[in-house]
């Protein structure tokens, strides 16, 4: 009985390696439209998905003074990981998925210099994922063409937000007297 089984057993296991397929291979795309842009002008990030069924694709930037985790797009001091990231729904007939991306909203300061947009297929830091599943997309930003303009304050404002403190200031003297 010894002598069949090593034989046997040295069958079943070409039999299976020969059977068990190939598993698909992740292949993620991402597409940045303009890629040099002033910061302040709408980016449209897109690209595709094969090899796995899944509803959205997770993004993240890397650049200048910015977490070497990577941050989300809308708030650049919010480091990307742990559940926190931008996302970008993916169309589950074709694998192909948009997000567009508008920096003159971003929570965060943007210093001219390239930046670098990653797409990855689970929630994870650029510190932690492997060499599948991802893709990347350099943006060079420019300085803004047109400086914000101060929006000035009218007088009305002015006048009232004084009054509110000096009326405040004395209720708050007449209870500390009175205490």
């Amino acid at each position: 009985m010894k002598g069949w089984f090593c034989p046997l057993a040295a069958g079943l296991f070409l039999i299976l390696i020969a059977i068990v397929p190939a598993g698909a291979q992740t292949v993620v795309t991402i597409n940045a439209t303009p890629s040099v842009v002033h910061i302040g002008d709408m980016v449209t990030l897109n690209g595709t998905i094969s090899g796995i069924q899944t509803i959205a694709v997770y993004l993240f930037l890397t650049g200048p003074d910015l977490d070497s985790r990577g941050v989300t797009l809308e708030n650049l001091n919010i480091p990307a990981g742990h559940g926190l990231f931008t996302t970008a729904p993916v169309n589950m007939t074709d694998g192909t998925w948009v997000y567009h991306w508008d920096t003159s909203i971003i929570l965060g300061n943007m210093n001219p210099g390239k930046y670098t947009v990653y797409v990855v297929t689970t929630p994870i830091d650029r510190e932690r994922f492997s060499h599948g599943g991802y893709a990347s997309a350099d943006i060079l930003f420019q300085p803004p063409e047109t400086e914000p303009t101060p929006v000035p304050l009218s007088p009305g404002i002015a006048i009232a937000a004084l009054g509110i403190t000096i009326v405040t200031g004395s209720c708050m003297i007449r209870r500390l007297k009175t205490a």
